[in-house]
């Protein structure tokens, strides 16, 4: 079973998507270095959240 996440996390997500589409990929790592530059969050944990879920949505996108 997959990990509940908070509405909050999926919008930002989805948001960061729609906005800069050309600085994300399928890879965590350059998605969380990606986000600190688009924006300084006060929480990493925050952010590492929604870099796993910009990541999954990428992954799926490529598998369908």
């Amino acid at each position: 079973m997959g990990s509940v996440r908070p509405l909050y996390i999926k919008r930002a997500a989805r948001e960061f998507i729609e906005k800069y589409p050309e600085k994300f990929s399928a890879d965590f790592r350059q998605n969380s270095r990606a986000l600190d530059e688009i924006m300084k969050m006060e929480s990493k944990t925050t952010r590492n959240r929604v870099a796993g879920y910009i990541c999954k949505i990428l992954k799926n996108r490529l598998e369908a």
